[in-house]
């Protein structure tokens, strides 16, 4: 979910019309204490705040969001007709994640949007993924099983991370090489088969967790 606080009704308009068209939940705010109401009822992934606001300004919500502990890490992106230095850097100073200065162009507005949740969700990126005895740790690219460390390869740990992170979902072997090998990749859908039949060998009885879907694909079921 989306959060837009922005008086100007026709720039409000424009943007969650762009949001929603990219396939985003959003929902806009004209005035501050209909967004304080709404952030009462759910927190949202993003916030793109306003700076000249009725009552409150932008600047005193947002440092209103960095000094609570609940909202503390919600990124913001601050929208507003100043574009002086001055504002630029005071913003960036009380926290705020960017900045893009009216008038600005759609394309420009969603790039940023999909840049600032991509890093969110990198930094909220668990340590771990833990299924029955399998644990993959993410930052150091190391996989255990009973505590025994097994030796993948970069696709296999890569595959097996896809899988694990969607737990229950199927992936057919074109989506699978779409998702590790790229769409450039001119191999052929054999090459899903031996890196999964590979992944089962090396992680003995774990290798039971990733179930063959028959006709579909691959999926590591949702319960241990």
């Amino acid at each position: 979910m989306i959060y837009l606080l922005e008086d100007d009704s026709s720039i409000r308009e424009l943007v969650l019309y762009t949001l929603k068209q990219g396939e985003y939940e959003a929902e806009g705010f004209d005035h501050p204490d209909a967004f304080w109401k709404a952030m009462e009822k759910e927190l949202p992934d993003l916030i793109l705040l306003d700076i000249m606001l009725p009552e409150q300004d932008g600047i005193a919500i947002l440092s209103l969001l960095r000094e609570d502990v609940q909202t503390a890490n919600i990124p913001v992106m601050m929208l507003t007709a100043k574009g002086s230095e001055y504002d630029k850097v005071s913003a960036l100073d009380l926290g705020a994640d960017d900045y893009l200065a009216k008038p600005f162009g759609m394309m420009e507005m969603m790039a940023r949007v999909r840049a600032l949740l991509r890093r969110n969700r990198i930094n909220t990126r668990p340590e771990t993924i833990v299924h029955g005895d399998l644990i993959l740790y993410l930052g150091q690219h190391i996989v255990t099983v009973n505590d025994e460390r097994i030796h993948l390869t970069f696709k296999e740990f890569n595959l097996l991370e896809l899988l694990l992170e969607n737990k229950g979902q199927v992936f057919n072997r074109d989506q699978l090489l779409n998702r590790i090998w790229g769409y450039d990749f001119d191999g052929e859908s054999r090459t899903v088969d031996v890196h999964i039949r590979t992944l089962r060998q090396k992680l003995g009885d774990a290798g039971a967790y990733i179930e063959t879907v028959r006709g579909v694909g691959y999926r590591i079921g949702a319960q241990v």
